[in-house]
């Protein structure tokens, strides 16, 4: 709403600002599209209004409530990896058993490049956008097993 639309006399007052509040309000405006005036008289009005708080809590409460639930969906994807990651290592330590000196040499380079693509098939995953998480979700039974 411009000045000229207003209905009524206008008042013309002085104030002192710091200029970087000045810079501020000079490139809100002209991003605006509003004269300097008409921004100054919106601020105004919005903090004196006497729904501002109110207005402003709420909106901070929404926002506040959305980063709740981002943070348990945090926690919930995280429990999940730890716990699929607990269980696999409980496995592989259970069901490995000591392998002898001989043919070590091999062992670490087939285990080297195991690592390899293992990292190369994550990166695939986290690029493509796929979860662990979103799986065991999506299918709490788990895959169907052969009988």
């Amino acid at each position: 709403m411009t000045a000229r639309r207003l209905k009524g006399p206008l008042v013309q007052t002085k104030v002192f600002l710091p200029p970087e509040l000045v810079r501020a309000m000079d490139e809100r405006a002209r991003r605006l599209g509003l004269a300097k005036s008409e921004l100054a008289r919106m601020a105004i009005a919005t903090w004196l209004s006497p729904d501002g708080p109110e207005q402003l809590e709420a909106a901070l409460a929404r926002r506040l409530d959305r980063m709740g639930r981002v943070l348990e969906r945090l926690e919930r994807d995280v429990g999940i990896s730890n716990e699929a990651l607990g269980l696999f290592v409980r496995a592989w330590l259970t069901a490995t058993p000591p392998l002898p000196e001989a043919g070590r040499a091999a062992r670490e380079d087939k285990g080297r490049e195991r690592y390899a693509g293992f990292i190369a098939a994550l990166g695939r995953r986290v690029s493509a956008g796929r979860t662990l998480a979103a799986e065991v979700l999506s299918d709490p039974e788990g895959p169907a097993r052969p009988d």
